[in-house]
């Protein structure tokens, strides 16, 4: 099999309120047979216009693509098949658009059903599959006719590390037959794992080669801090707050027990001389795939978040109390149980974690604890309030950015936020005072009168945040809202969670990026509808992964323990 190069290729794009922008700006590249190369950078750095054009749905404005292949396959970052339909007639679309006839379909299906483990739910609606399920389908069509050249635009996204490990080692398995694979991903280990690896920033490119070749760019610049001997009652995100205003250090970020920091340049470790991390000594460690991709991108100065003021009543109400109470909670659909007697609860001013894999149950305990779905049994407060008999007062004490941000595409930014505002109810000279102080703090001046639909996914999810705090909530609800989003835009994200927790503000989040979990108070861990594990992150860690690994490892231990022991 053959590969693909592209030359010098160029794309813009028209705006509607100023100049083209520039998505590819003379790139140039290829794709070996035989190998996985990744595709990295930030959101708007031109990745998805770049594998559109490999895949010819796009014209460039100059440049060219060549291959001797005459097959390729490419999986859309968004979903891109029929939810009404079934799993099996979702392959049999496919097979018909490839003109298979019906004995080629019943082997290539069987083939399919093997390698995705989708065999027994040939007859459940694509719509009702839970989201590794909806990629692992995916995948299935664009395979129904074996390409030579495979581009997937972020596949693991929105997917727990169960299913991303698994849909790695589908891909993985294909490389023996020559294909060439082009992997765009948010998730930097993955892009570790490749054969090479395409990093792309602002439309140019940046790098491409092995990973292990960009890493050893940073080396003698990484070192880690354990904060075990601390001897200080400092929460771990303030511990970090402390360690990235130490000279030289340019990256702080939460491992565990300790802290991982990278410098500016190769030199003698950070040293802490007052505050909270005195006395505490950095010794080198291993550089990291994160650590070089930050180090490679030029500077970005985001707005400094602001803190966030929690609702006035919620503060008089509810300060010595618990922020969300659930006890026996549950919720069935017909003879589904997706939520099966859950009980936890959450303080004022914690930042909680609610992690789980796909169809776990997170996303339906949330719309209870939000109002929007009646618990089938159990009991749940939420600021004070029962959400049977006062679901409306309490829905007022509280914001939620949903799992998909339901924005009105064909309106602005300033158009989105105004309608937000209007929902919780704010007057008119409390709404246009809120929106200019949010549109401020959240960076979002350039963007205001900008189509959401045209906005990147970092700049979308950014608007989704500001829309859901515009009334200043108690209780802040967050389902995976760094989904699909860059490891800069996640920082930033994590950055103004920290600060509405100190505000006052309490947090629940999901997050498939389980990394991020080291930066709750505590976590609690869903899965087939019940609470499995609820604690401190190191706690579970090390009862999950006693060999000292990472949290990702602990949780799918966990999940495969819990499978072993409660057999379906």
């Amino acid at each position: 099999m053959s590969g693909l190069r592209f030359t010098g290729l160029r794309k813009s794009f028209a705006t509607e309120a100023g100049p083209r922008v520039e998505a590819l700006k003379g790139v140039s590249g290829m794709l070996a047979p035989g190998r996985i190369t990744g595709l990295v950078g930030p959101d708007a750095a031109g990745k998805t216009t770049l594998i559109r054009v490999l895949a010819s749905l796009m014209t460039p404005d100059e440049g060219d693509v060549t291959t001797q292949s005459t097959r390729i396959s490419y999986m859309p970052q968004k979903f891109g098949l029929y939810e009404d339909l079934t799993v099996e007639e979702n392959l049999n679309l496919y097979a018909d658009l490839h003109g298979l006839d019906a004995t080629a379909r019943v082997t290539t299906f069987e083939r399919l059903h093997a390698f995705t483990n989708l065999g027994p739910f040939t007859k459940r609606l694509a719509g009702n599959l839970s989201g590794g399920m909806k990629q692992k389908l995916g995948l299935a069509c664009t395979l129904v006719v074996v390409p030579e050249i495979l581009l997937l635009d972020e596949p693991s996204v929105g997917v727990d590390p169960l299913s991303r490990r698994d849909l790695w080692q589908m891909v993985q398995s294909l490389i023996g037959t020559g294909i060439a694979v082009l992997w765009s991903t948010a998730y930097l280990d993955e892009a570790a794992r490749c054969d090479d690896v395409i990093l792309l920033h602002d439309g140019s490119m940046l790098y491409q080669g092995p990973p292990a070749d960009l890493i050893g760019r940073v080396a003698g610049r990484t070192w880690k801090m354990a904060l075990s001997t601390a001897g200080t009652t400092a929460r771990k995100r303030d511990l970090q707050r402390a360690a990235m205003a130490l000279p030289g250090v340019t990256d702080g970020q939460i491992q565990g027990r300790s802290l991982r920091l990278m410098t500016n340049d190769a030199q003698s470790p950070p040293t802490a001389m007052s505050g909270p991390l005195l006395g505490l000594t950095a010794i080198a460690t291993t550089p990291q795939f994160e650590d070089a991709y930050l180090a490679m991108l030029p500077q970005r100065h985001l707005a400094a978040p602001s803190p966030v003021k929690p609702h006035a009543a919620e503060n008089a109400e509810s300060a010595a109390g618990a922020a969300i109470e659930t006890h026996n909670l549950t919720r069935r659909f017909d003879s589904f149980t997706a939520v099966d007697r859950i009980s936890f609860s959450v303080a004022r001013g914690e930042i909680f974690g609610l992690l789980g894999p796909n169809g776990a149950g997170k996303s339906t305990t949330f719309k209870m604890l939000c109002g929007l779905l009646v618990p089938t049994s159990g009991e749940a407060r939420v600021a004070g309030f029962n959400l049977r008999t006062a679901r409306a007062v309490a829905r007022g004490r509280i914001g939620y950015m949903a799992q998909k941000f339901a924005h009105l595409g064909h309106l602005s930014v300033s158009q989105n936020m105004e309608f937000a505002a209007q929902v919780y109810g704010l007057s008119n000279r409390e709404m246009v005072v809120r929106i200019a102080e949010t549109v401020e703090s959240y960076g979002l001046t350039g963007y205001r009168n900008e189509s959401c639909d045209r906005l990147p996914l970092g700049i979308r999810q950014r608007m989704a945040l500001a829309c859901a705090v515009i009334h200043r909530p108690a209780i802040l609800f967050l389902d995976e809202p760094t989904s699909g989003v860059d490891p800069v835009t996640r920082r930033e994200f994590w950055d103004r969670i920290n600060e509405m927790a100190d505000s006052g503000m309490t947090v629940l989040v999901t997050s498939h990026f389980i990394d991020e979990a080291e930066y709750c108070d505590r976590l609690g861990i869903i899965y087939r509808g019940k609470m499995i594990a609820l604690g401190l992150p190191e706690d579970i860690r090390t009862a999950h992964d006693p060999e000292g690994g990472s949290l990702e490892q602990a949780f799918i231990a966990l999940v495969e323990a819990y499978d072993r022991d409660n057999p379906q």
